[in-house]
């Protein structure tokens, strides 16, 4: 008997000597707007694209290093990207502008904040999707 528990111990030592696995960490939230608004047009690479019309890539974009243009064309919309002031709360928008701007090949790396939205955002149009 006493020869099958020290088997029995001999066997379990080395699992029980392991750590058990980390949670895979969060998701940027950035990225789960991203994912769930801006790359059904913009791609999942960011790279953009054409077809009915031109969606201009995210990636490696050096527009995007003046964070006052981002926050103006994500929450005044621009072209045929509609604004997302209103359906997107400031954080949500500070998010997702960060999260391109350090991803896809961006390596801008002063944060926009939800302040920064609230202060330099175009306010929530009235009325519908307007024309640019």
């Amino acid at each position: 008997m006493r020869f099958v528990l020290l088997a029995a111990a001999l066997v379990a030592a080395p699992a029980l000597a392991q750590k058990p696995a980390k949670a895979p960490a969060a998701p940027h939230p950035g990225a789960v707007v991203y994912q769930n608004i801006c790359q059904a047009c913009h791609m999942a690479n960011a790279a953009g694209g054409e077809g009915a019309g031109k969606i201009p890539a995210l990636a490696k974009n050096g527009a995007l290093e003046a964070a006052g243009y981002p926050i103006m064309v994500v929450t005044g919309g621009k072209n045929g990207m509609p604004w997302f002031r209103g359906s997107l709360t400031d954080s949500q928008i500070a998010d997702v502008i960060n999260y391109v701007r350090s991803n896809f090949g961006n390596k801008y790396k002063d944060k926009v904040t939800p302040a920064m939205i609230a202060e330099m955002g175009l306010p929530a149009p009235k009325g519908g999707f307007r024309e640019q």
